[in-house]
């Protein structure tokens, strides 16, 4: 069977309009993206242009749209946009825009469909990442709201839409793999029920939604400036946006999805679980190895080459092998004589839960400067988050520190980590780092 490559646009295409939520004129253009870059938003209205990677970890906000954010720095609505690029078997692109939202166009994803169409798709010489759920994950919401994933060949969804007034409710049966999704989903619009418009817009969203890029439902009444263009247009459009949350997982998806009456907040929360069982998954697939064997590992005095780090602050005995260019298994062994343990603790040493961290940062750190070519730099931390700490380490045990890099753009830096003792995971989390110059 030929290996499925990953695929980028040919040439750039701008598009322009109003946003919806934040009523902005807008434009903007989508580019080629590098291998394994997935989709990069970038601010040009910005003086530092600052960039926004579409992953899971990024969602600042999912009310009525998807937002994503890094720092101060958001970009709002982008589901219509990732549906479109999913749907267009788009794996890298970077979207430059000079606001803080895409255009709406006319409420569904025509407008992005139309700029790929012309823009062409060109493959690129790296496999797809793809990701078969292993288990079924099951999110529940409110009012009997729910949305699953279970094990599947392909990506499929099964939805029903259903709402407050007991009206228009709709389901259908869609597989990405196999369907046409510029006819078949893309044009379906997003829409809204009449007595919702005022308490959104007393909130400060849909302030340049009209009837030209939103339907409105009031009773029996569908408000638009032309006719459905499905008989079941609002599952297509919950469908439209189902593939645009589930691309913030960082790969592609081969699940059956089953969904009643879901939004963004169901779809982010699946997306989210998803990628807390390919993390596990993953970490199940690294083999440790005790002794590196040929070029695949480093020894110390490789490692000094690479990072700046000295006794008491070098975390890393060795490197035991490489995977790729994202992933790595490095080696601690954990002696009596570490300087820490004379007042951590006094007659009961414990190897301090923020050196296990630190020891995945310098594994990650590794990983970026060596792919690089840039030993000598200092990996910074500008964030750690969902650390956990579930058992001690003590003198004469080993760490075995797996880590994979999940962003390694520029000089900022995303890993996942673990540290193992005797294959039993101690400590993991998610690292964020910032490489400077020393």
């Amino acid at each position: 069977m030929p290996v499925l490559k990953q695929a980028t646009i040919r040439d750039a295409q701008t598009v322009s309009g109003a946003t919806l939520h934040t009523g902005n004129n807008v434009t903007l253009t989508i580019k080629p993206g590098a291998p394994n870059s997935g989709y990069i938003f970038k601010r040009l209205d910005l003086s530092d242009e600052p960039t926004i990677a579409a992953h899971i970890d990024n969602v600042k906000q999912v009310e009525r749209a998807t937002t994503l954010g890094e720092g101060g720095v958001k970009v709002h609505t982008v589901e219509h946009l990732l549906s479109a690029l999913r749907g267009f078997g788009i794996d890298n692109a970077v979207i430059e825009l000079d606001a803080n939202e895409p255009p709406i166009g006319d409420g569904s994803a025509s407008i992005y469909v139309e700029a790929l169409e012309k823009a062409g798709r060109v493959e690129q010489d790296v496999p797809v990442l793809t990701y078969h759920v292993r288990e079924p994950i099951h999110i529940e919401g409110k009012d009997g709201a729910f949305i699953s994933a279970w094990p599947s060949d392909n990506f499929e969804v099964n939805c029903t839409n259903a709402n407050h007034t007991g009206k228009h409710t709709q389901y259908l049966h869609w597989n990405l793999d196999k369907g046409d999704y510029a006819k078949e989903i893309s044009k379906a619009r997003t829409f809204v029920f009449y007595e919702e418009v005022e308490p959104l817009m007393e909130k400060g969203l849909i302030k340049g939604g009209s009837l030209e890029n939103a339907i409105v439902i009031r009773g029996d009444a569908i408000l638009s400036r032309e006719p459905l263009r499905y008989e079941d247009e609002f599952v297509r459009h919950k469908i439209l946006d189902i593939v645009g949350d589930l691309t913030l997982f960082p790969a592609r998806l081969k699940a059956r999805i089953v969904a009643a009456k879901p939004g963004h907040a169901l779809n982010v929360e699946l997306a989210r679980a998803i990628y807390k069982q390919y993390r596990h998954y993953v970490s199940q697939q690294m083999p440790v190895e005790n002794i590196p064997t040929g070029e695949s590992g480093l020894d110390i005095n490789e490692i000094m080459k690479i990072l700046p780090h000295r006794y008491p602050f070098l975390l890393v005995d060795r490197i035991l092998k490489f995977d790729g260019e994202f992933k790595a298994v490095g080696q601690k062994a954990v002696t009596i004589n570490e300087p820490f343990f004379q007042g951590h603790f006094p007659g009961h040493p414990v190897m301090p839960g923020v050196l296990q961290v630190e020891a995945m940062a310098q594994v990650a750190s590794i990983l970026m400067l060596k792919a690089a070519g840039q030993g000598g730099r200092i990996g910074y931390f500008m964030s750690a988050d969902k650390i956990k700490f579930r058992k001690p380490v003590l003198p004469g045990d080993t760490l075995i520190i797996q880590v994979e890099l999940t962003k390694a753009r520029g000089k900022i830096g995303r890993a996942t980590g673990q540290c193992l003792v005797k294959n039993e995971v101690v400590s993991e989390g998610d690292l964020t780092f910032a490489m400077i110059d020393t």
